[in-house]
């Protein structure tokens, strides 16, 4: 097996994680935590975006990042490919990365920002107004372009070894 197979494989390895794991936010942890009280929610979700900042999710999350664009620079020469795997890195670059950075980030550290065992119940409750549905729905964003991603990976897989 060649050197960009073997990349193309793990790219889409990596963005099938990556699209699995924003598409597990949308479907499930998402609605379960909107069924939650606000303190409740308030913590589960600070201690989930604690945990989240792990060596396995970073090198998933940046690896797609690096991986798809170079997927595509090493199938310089196929046109075809070339399409796929640019249109899976831009929509994984905008609409993946770009989202977390300008939105889903700063909207954390906005959350981290509350202590529930300090805060009245007000407070509490106008934290996750103003956290929870513009959270949620970027990571509808972060879920669809991510799947898009992946599907343009796995279409470069068939198109490559057809």
């Amino acid at each position: 097996m060649k050197l960009p197979d073997l990349v193309l494989i793990v790219t889409t390895a990596s963005t099938a994680l990556m699209s699995g794991f924003f598409y597990a936010y949308s479907i499930s942890v998402s609605p379960g935590l909107s069924k939650v009280p606000d303190k409740a929610f308030i913590e589960t979700m600070q201690n989930i975006n604690r945990e989240v900042q792990n060596p396995f999710f970073f090198s998933c999350f940046f690896g797609t990042l690096i991986l798809l664009p170079l997927s595509a620079i090493l199938f310089r020469d196929d046109p075809v490919m070339v399409s796929l795997l640019s249109t899976g890195s831009l929509l994984y670059i905008l609409g993946v990365f770009g989202t977390t950075v300008l939105f889903n980030v700063p909207l954390n550290n906005y959350l981290a920002g509350c202590d529930p065992e300090t805060a009245t119940e007000e407070n509490i409750t106008a934290v996750r107004q103003h956290f929870e549905s513009k959270w949620t729905s970027r990571n509808h964003i972060r879920s669809i372009c991510s799947f898009i991603s992946l599907l343009a990976s796995i279409v470069a897989c068939v198109v490559k070894h057809a």
